[in-house]
């Protein structure tokens, strides 16, 4: 649909960046941009829907807590709003290795959009509009501005699209469509059409969302009670621990069961996902329980969670049980799991789909590649979550705005970062579903832990603009506690006496029977830092983030020493840059299918050509010898 406003007219508060969204993409590229002091304008659909989150109000899980927390450590907002807004924290996977431990928090819901929404109103050179933007105005390949539904034009140098799920939205569960937004807001009806006019190539994707149900029709005694950590971890690197240590809400675990699946295999016509209903891809990692009934058949239950969307409403969240079902069927479903006998439906659950695009139209930096200063982030770029949303709209706001200054742009490679290793996804890869963050879509997650995400990105943030000096001194501060201390515990030796034997005996490790160092105590897995306080006496008192640093440092330094070896390798090949302008049927030992794929999206490196499905190990061998020769 292609909208045409009765009158045009030219808005004149010029601005430098536009981003269109306010979804957790658009509130980080536009606080990005305003705070690298460019003229900044936000546009939304819906004032009271900045960062809402439309599905469970929570924050981080697995790889999704890295994501979070390099944000925060390039300067992004969302760690620090969720710090001040959980209601439930935990670190998962603690019994794993470091690698794959993430922070998880249950947020208040209406409070993380309220502190969000408080932050963005308050941020100097940013402006927000509650209106709907219609067209992307471009001369000769290059943004213009925007025009919006009441005919504003506002001329801008940058454009940022976060348009999230909203771009001609459907929220459908059986037989029930309605054209609106998430939790029934106003879609975005006219933008697409103009984007597709611009050569944009469109996806359609959904996702969905399960029943909210009032909490006093629980009977929690049926449910197995879920507490968060005794000692909470912050998500920003710039919170107090102890700001962090309050009383918890609890969550809550049951289970479906047969007569629950019984319940969804007689209906499954009625379920748009399965009637043809519903066009859109949905997440293989996030389905449906009509899907996991489906296709995992041999299962007798599934878990389900009871969450509670804030301490100020008696909506609670019933996760793993997302749907499209119809009314009816969704009270029968429900009611067969032990505890909500009674539930009784707030909100239905049901299934969204909405424009999104082909990813391998952008450039590394999100820009795309056939529009001068035009932007994407978020879910638009065809991926789910909230935290691969932020991470995008971060990235897209910061280049976006450096853009405009003239100056060299972000682009963080695998080795660097999670959001590196999310974004060279999207831009490379095929999708046909929404893309989720896993931590083993990362090669070197050994390097790329969330525990060390400042001192892997703080420098990065404070060389773009957004890390002042005095949170990027008390970094340097901490990584000198973190050498010193570990140079001291190499150079400290223990013999065999009594005291130290009594520790390894306590701590169930094999007594010694010559000298050793301190950190070849802390070496071994059944040992640490802290368990050797009794026989360190010249210790002194360290945060405990530091001496997290400690033991992971000691214990996994050969493992920390290969990966570092194999990204020097990956570097070479990512260093290695593709002129833009090369013509791949020129090279005549390149396969057919090797030209097309390479033509087609133009990798900025060897690294990227590498990534791209249909070009093999020779082809690549081929490229280097053509451009060493070049």
């Amino acid at each position: 649909m292609k909208y045409s406003a009765n009158s045009v007219w030219e808005n004149n508060d010029n601005y430098d960046v536009v981003v269109i969204g306010a979804g957790h993409a658009g509130c980080e590229a536009a606080l990005a941009s305003a705070r690298l002091g460019l003229r900044t304008i936000c546009f939304t659909v819906s004032v009271n829907s900045i960062a809402l989150m439309p599905c469970n109000p929570n924050i981080g899980g697995s790889s999704k807590g890295h994501l979070v927390r390099e944000l925060d450590a390039l300067g992004g907002e969302m760690g620090k709003v969720i710090d001040r807004t959980f209601i439930q924290s935990k670190m998962l996977n603690k019994s794993k290795g470091p690698a794959v431990h993430s922070l998880r928090a249950q947020a208040d819901k209406e409070e993380y959009s309220r502190a969000m929404r408080q932050v963005l109103q308050n941020q100097e050179n940013l402006d927000i509009k509650q209106m709907e933007v219609t067209d992307i105005l471009t001369e000769n390949g290059k943004i213009t501005g925007v025009q919006t539904y009441s005919g504003a034009i506002y001329k801008c140098k940058s454009v940022v699209l976060c348009t999230g799920t909203y771009l001609r939205a459907r929220c459908i569960y059986g037989e029930v469509s309605m054209n609106t937004g998430p939790n029934g807001l106003q879609p975005a009806k006219y933008l697409t059409e103009c984007l597709k006019s611009l050569g944009i190539k469109m996806y359609r994707f959904k996702t969905g969302t399960p029943a909210r149900i009032d909490k006093n029709s629980v009977d929690y005694s049926k449910m197995e009670e879920q507490f968060g950590d005794k000692r909470v971890v912050p998500f920003s690197f710039t919170t107090d621990p102890e700001d962090v240590q309050i009383d918890q809400a609890s969550c809550w675990l049951t289970y479906t069961n047969e007569n629950t699946h019984q319940i969804i295999r007689e209906n499954l016509d009625r379920s748009p996902l399965f009637s043809g209903m519903i066009e859109g891809t949905g997440p293989r990692y996030c389905p449906s329980i009509e899907d996991k009934v489906v296709k995992f058949a041999d299962k007798k239950r599934h878990q389900v969670f009871i969450e509670p969307e804030g301490l100020h409403t008696n909506e609670v969240y019933i996760g793993g049980m997302s749907s499209s079902l119809p009314e009816d069927v969704q009270y029968k479903m429900y009611r067969s799991v032990p505890g909500l006998e009674h539930a009784k439906i707030v909100r239905n659950a049901y299934a969204i789909e909405y424009d999104c695009i082909d990813a391998r139209q952008l450039r590394p930096t999100l820009e795309f590649k056939q529009i001068s200063g035009l932007f994407s982030g978020g879910q638009f770029n065809g991926s789910s979550g909230y935290e691969e949303a932020a991470a995008q709209g971060l990235v897209a706001g910061i280049n976006a705005a450096l853009k405009v200054l003239g100056r060299e742009q972000l682009v963080l490679d695998r080795s660097e970062a999670y959001i590196g290793v999310l974004i060279d996804d999207l831009v490379t890869k095929e999708s046909h579903e929404p893309y989720r963050m896993m931590t083993s879509r990362a090669e070197y997650r050994l390097l790329l832990r969330q525990d060390n995400a400042d001192q892997r990105l703080t420098e990065i943030g404070h060389r773009i603009g957004l890390i002042n000096d005095d949170r990027l001194n008390k970094l340097h501060e901490k990584i000198g506690m973190i050498d010193e201390e570990i140079k001291r515990l190499e150079r400290t030796h223990v013999g065999t006496t009594e005291p130290v034997q009594k520790v390894l005996r306590d701590h169930g490790s094999t007594e010694l029977i010559s000298g050793t160092t301190l950190a070849e105590m802390i070496r071994r897995p059944e040992l640490s830092y802290e368990a050797l306080e009794s026989i360190d006496p010249d210790r002194r008192q360290l945060p405990e983030d530091v001496i997290d640093q400690i033991n992971i440092n000691i214990k996994y330094a050969g493992y920390i020493s290969r990966q570092l070896r194999q990204v020097e390798q990956f570097k070479k090949l990512e260093y290695k840059k593709i002129p833009e302008d090369i013509d791949y049927n020129e090279i005549k030992s390149l396969r057919i299918e090797a030209k097309q794929k390479l033509t087609e999206f133009k990798p900025a490196s060897i690294g990227q050509a590498s990534r791209i499905s249909g070009v093999s190990p020779a082809d690549i061998s081929v490229l280097l010898v053509y451009l060493s020769a070049h």
